[in-house]
């Protein structure tokens, strides 16, 4: 069941903001190496992605995989847990490439604004010259600019509260998992994201006309 899912139509389109940690499973070995002051050879991690709109502040999709997984791979299984429109996304460099790209604008369409920066030794595509693609336009600015600038003037500063977000995850609900079955730590894992977003939703002023 998707954690957030958008059903009324009024609300404003999403800025999605989107970033992954690690959590650390409490599994055997850590159990040894509580009860026996036993070294553990091996710790176990799980991958935890959330996606913040910065709209409403709340975790509006989030998905829990192995340590191995990337991150453009669990992209489309986040954004099916949205309904609604998104019209800006932001997210590190490990999503940077046409495949990330591509979806976004199968999924919102063209008008989609994607923030990502593209890595150091990025250069711009043949067409740049005379048909420049959004990433093109990205590394001229920061060619020209510098990248602080850029980031700046793109808004990808604003990922910072996705960073945020993951370490209030960290400090109110932990950073490890304390259930053995995967599939376990994934309701677990959501539970957790339930509990930031009530916190979110009763820190959140409401205003009411009164005569």
């Amino acid at each position: 069941m998707p954690l957030a899912k958008r059903q009324a139509a009024c609300r404003e389109p999403v800025r999605l903001v989107v970033d992954s940690t690690g959590l650390k499973v409490f599994g055997a070995g850590e159990w040894l190496e509580n009860k026996h002051k036993v070294k553990a050879k091996r710790k176990s991690w799980r991958k935890l992605h959330l996606g913040l709109d910065l709209v409403n502040g709340e975790i509006i999709c989030a998905g829990l995989t192995t340590d191995d997984i990337g991150d453009p791979t669990v992209l489309p299984g986040l954004l099916d847990q949205i309904s609604g429109s998104v019209t800006k996304f932001i997210a590190d460099g490990a999503y940077d490439g046409a495949p990330t790209r591509d979806l976004l604008e199968a999924r919102f369409g063209k008008t989609v604004e994607v923030i990502i920066p593209p890595p150091r030794t990025a250069v711009p595509s043949p067409q740049a010259r005379h048909n420049p693609s959004v990433r093109d336009r990205h590394i001229a600015q920061i060619q020209t600019y510098g990248r602080l600038a850029w980031q700046k003037a793109t808004g990808y500063n604003q990922r910072s509260r996705g960073e945020t977000q993951i370490g209030r995850y960290k400090t109110v609900i932990g950073p490890k998992l304390r259930a053995r079955n995967f599939d376990n730590q994934k309701t677990e894992a959501k539970i957790g994201v339930r509990v930031l977003n009530r916190m979110t939703e009763l820190g959140r002023p409401q205003f009411q006309r009164v005569s």
